[in-house]
């Protein structure tokens, strides 16, 4: 006869595995001797390193006692279940190293990789890092209000930058965040802005329904435009023109237009 710690040691586990095996029913509590201690034969033996060999093997312990007393054929369909739900447990944990990969380089947080590779083509013109987070911070949260299109939304975008009043638009406001309130090259981005929104209207794409409701909306401008010193008077200037909003750009009607400026 064995003691706990002589079958612990022939079947290469510890005494206290032993002891949650018996507490969760795996292994049958054993007779005891005179003095009250266990005592175990070979087949607690047999059953110890057939319970730990199916746990070394990735079995959860609430199905070890299912196979270990299935027959053949039984055991093998066993297996296979536990083998199916391991391999979509490692994809699963595949992915998650994936994400925490890229999270690791910090622009992947909350956004998906085709906006990521739209702010590197930023990068890539030039446009400061400091203007670049600012409309990270802003793809952000419209990545999160419109997951199921945000791809087209910045294919979209890509198609923008191959327009040169853009490509200078973006240059512009990246420089801007430097100067002065009351820099004269202000009119110059009014002037590249408003010919972007006139082949915009042309286009049939101001107006167009974005999927975001006006409170968001306001939010984004806020985001966008609060950090900028040159923000109000550059929407001053476009309200002057006929233009309304940043996120959503809106043509003012002129009837409108003179009844809501001051006299000037």
């Amino acid at each position: 006869m064995l003691t706990i710690s002589q079958l612990a040691a022939y079947a290469g586990v510890t005494v206290r595995a032993v002891r949650h095996y018996h507490r969760i029913g795996l292994l049958p509590e054993p007779e005891r001797d005179r003095s009250g201690n266990r005592t175990y034969d070979a087949v607690a033996v047999v059953r110890l390193i057939r319970i730990r060999t199916l746990a070394d093997a990735g079995v959860p312990l609430a199905r070890v006692q299912e196979l270990l007393d299935a027959g053949l054929e039984e055991f093998a369909g066993g297996v296979q279940e536990i083998d199916k739900a391991l391999r979509a447990e490692i994809r699963r944990l595949q992915d998650t190293r994936s994400r925490l990969a890229r999270l690791a380089a910090g622009e992947h947080l909350a956004l998906p990789q085709s906006v990521v590779d739209y702010l590197d083509r930023l990068r890539g013109l030039g446009v400061e890092e400091r203007y670049i987070e600012m409309e990270r911070d802003a793809w952000i949260m419209i990545a999160a209000q419109v997951p199921h299109s945000i791809d087209s939304v910045i294919a979209k975008k890509h198609e923008e930058l191959d327009d040169p009043d853009m490509v200078k638009l973006y240059s512009l406001l990246s420089g801007a965040l430097d100067w002065p309130a009351d820099d004269p090259r202000i009119v110059e981005v009014a002037d590249t802005m408003e010919r972007l929104m006139i082949r915009a209207v042309e286009a049939g794409e101001v107006g167009a329904d974005d999927g975001i409701d006006d409170q968001f909306v306001d939010l984004l401008d806020s985001t966008m435009v609060e950090p900028s010193p040159h923000a109000a008077r550059l929407l001053a200037i476009l309200e002057e023109r006929g233009w309304r909003g940043w996120t959503r750009i809106e043509r003012v009607p002129a009837e409108r237009l003179n009844t809501e400026l001051p006299p000037s």
